[in-house]
């Protein structure tokens, strides 16, 4: 059996993206021992995936500082079992951590939001966002086709990223209207930075056409994607459709915990503190808001939880300010009705288990199509027909179980082992 090690923190930080790497550092900054886990290879999380190594930007900054302050990472290491208050079992690819703590921090991300169409499951049919880490992790891009839809301002984002990289960005297409688009535009004018950032984007896209209240209704192909079908009618020939339709917060490991949790969001307090005490949330999994929110949030919680709430209180006003932007981005990609009736019935709905839309529409609840169907029991654990089934049926996904990832057998036999584990 794989020998198990402990580590002992005065605070634990769950995600290493913007949001867990201000609290870790805010946290050290106290004199305390804080340790910071995350899954990927290096800190920085998707959005500033690749940016750690950049001197000058801000992920290098916050990566830096934490070096400095003596915040013990671990990388490439996933949170998969709360066996007790305190504790957190976690594993890398050849070891697996009992990781101790007096305060805790979640900071776990979101991820991107799918919804079933004909033809989604076909090679080269992928996230926004999903193509962009492949990219960057080597995929070739240079003078590839692609059409880039869903909903929300990480679109024009990763566009103009995979244009820099010398993509063929054929199109954006919007499922917001004109008008949801241009009332987000005016509360922009409230955000300076934020306007900057959008107009730059769009510099970056100059000749590439953004169309609104369209959507995919279809992606072709024989073995991989060949073309996609839009909702204007247009039959558009590409190399890669890049498809989100949003994001979800990341609230299995806060749910498990025992979080309470509201309208799809983790529950937090003035300090960033759940309803499960010396248990603190900050970022994406208490509300999607962008990386400005993320760090503000997560140094509130990381003073917090090092007892500095005078120090914290310091950042509300900031905080305040940037939830703005966060209203307005849910006022202005709220999912529209027409996406729910682009599923054919023999479309897969959960991927895992081929599931198909039509042997989900006769159940009435995620609990009784589960049971009979398996959907979201497979290797994601519903984060992709979750959300997707949330949507299309009203579905409330309504319990979580560890392990809330997949495990190696090995490791999930050492939960049994009453803690006798090796020093490490």
């Amino acid at each position: 059996m794989t020998r198990g090690l402990r580590r002992s923190f005065d605070v634990l930080v769950v995600g290493g993206g913007p949001a867990g790497l201000a609290a870790s550092v805010r946290a050290a900054e106290c004199g305390l021992r804080v340790g910071l886990v995350d899954d990927n290879p290096s800190l920085g999380g998707q959005i500033w995936r690749g940016e750690t190594t950049q001197g000058g930007s801000d992920a290098a900054g916050w990566v830096e500082r934490s070096s400095v302050v003596g915040v013990q990472a671990l990388s490439g290491t996933r949170v998969f079992h709360y066996p007790a208050p305190g504790t957190l079992l976690a594993e890398s690819e050849d070891e697996v951590y009992e990781l101790s703590f007096q305060k805790l921090v979640l900071a776990t991300g979101a991820r991107e939001r799918f919804l079933p169409f004909p033809g989604w499951t076909l090679p080269n049919v992928m996230g926004a966002g999903g193509l962009q880490a492949l990219v960057k992790s080597g995929l070739p891009i240079n003078g590839k086709r692609v059409l880039v839809a869903g909903t929300g301002p990480l679109l024009v984002a990763v566009a103009a990223w995979l244009r820099r990289q010398g993509a063929n960005v054929l199109a954006i297409c919007e499922q917001a209207s004109w008008f949801s688009l241009a009332r987000f535009g005016a509360a922009l004018l409230h955000h300076p930075q934020k306007l900057g950032q959008a107009l730059s984007l769009r510099g970056q896209l100059a000749g590439v056409r953004f169309l609104t209240s369209c959507w995919p209704m279809a992606a072709q192909g024989s073995d991989k994607l060949e073309a996609v079908v839009l909702s204007r009618g247009e039959r558009v020939v590409c190399d890669f459709l890049a498809c989100g339709f949003h994001l979800v917060p990341n609230t299995e490991l806060a749910q498990l915990v025992g979080c309470q949790t509201r309208g799809g969001c983790v529950q937090v307090d003035e300090f960033q503190q759940t309803s499960c005490a010396g248990v603190f949330s900050a970022g994406e999994p208490t509300g999607i808001g962008g990386v400005e929110l993320s760090v503000v949030e997560g140094q509130i919680a990381g003073l917090a939880a090092a007892g500095r709430r005078q120090e914290a209180v310091r950042h509300f006003q900031q905080r305040k300010k940037v939830q703005g932007f966060a209203k307005a981005l849910d006022r202005a990609f709220g999912l529209r009705q027409e996406l729910r009736t682009i599923a054919r019935p023999e479309t897969i709905v959960c991927r895992c288990e081929d599931i198909a839309y039509h042997h989900l529409a006769e159940h009435k609840s995620w609990r009784v199509a589960k049971l009979q169907t398996r959907c979201g029991m497979g290797p994601c654990q519903g984060r992709i027909c979750g959300p997707a089934t949330e949507f299309l049926f009203h579905w409330n996904p309504d319990s979580v179980r560890p392990p809330i990832f997949p495990a190696q057998l090995e490791h999930l036999a050492w939960i049994g082992c009453s803690g006798e584990c090796g020093a490490g």
